[in-house]
């Protein structure tokens, strides 16, 4: 009896222990267009995920210097990943269709954006779930940012107060690490 206990034990603690390793790039969205999408099409990248809100007034600075970021670093295997997310001060209200032409329309954004989610609570979305529990910081209003590196793992993560010029070293210190890996692989 003790032995299968014991062993039923230790089955749990192994799955929880695999389910502990799961990486950002394990989890499914659906883009902002509607198709299911794997993370895992963005692993061996630097990706900024990041809850984006139209209607906030960090909207303006924080969409042009995405823009700029994905622009620069884009080439050398990095994305923005944009979520929009109506949790904080409603300022989301719009359909999906609706903010993907706002987004290109007013910030010719070209990186990749998702359909509306739920950050926080209950009815986060699963990949946000794994963002907060990892990093240890929960998304408290719109523009939290997370680093994560090629590998799944989460590097960084900034409040909305936090300027995106001034996270861009941290950034382009791991698409660095990641050119001169695919370097040294060749």
């Amino acid at each position: 009896m003790v032995a299968a206990v014991a062993t039923a034990w230790l089955l749990l603690w192994a799955a929880a222990c695999t389910q502990s390793e799961q990486d950002f790039y394990d989890f499914k969205a659906v883009n902002i267009r509607g198709k299911l999408v794997s993370l895992e099409k963005y692993r061996g990248s630097v990706s900024l995920v990041v809850n984006v809100a139209s209607e906030c007034g960090f909207t303006d600075q924080n969409y042009r210097a995405l823009q700029q970021l994905q622009r620069d670093l884009g080439p050398y295997h990095f994305n923005v990943l944009a979520f929009p997310c109506n949790q904080f001060g409603q300022q989301e209200p719009d359909s999906n269709r609706e903010i993907e032409n706002f987004a290109r329309r007013t910030y010719s954004v070209s990186f990749p954006m998702f359909s509306k989610i739920a950050v926080t609570g209950t009815g986060a979305h699963p990949a946000f779930k794994y963002l907060t529990q990892t990093s240890g910081k929960e998304p408290t209003w719109n523009f939290w940012k997370y680093l994560v590196a090629p590998d799944g793992k989460v590097v960084g993560a900034w409040d909305p107060t936090v300027p995106v010029e001034e996270i861009k070293p941290r950034i382009t210190e791991q698409v660095m690490k990641l050119i001169l890996q695919k370097r040294e692989d060749l």
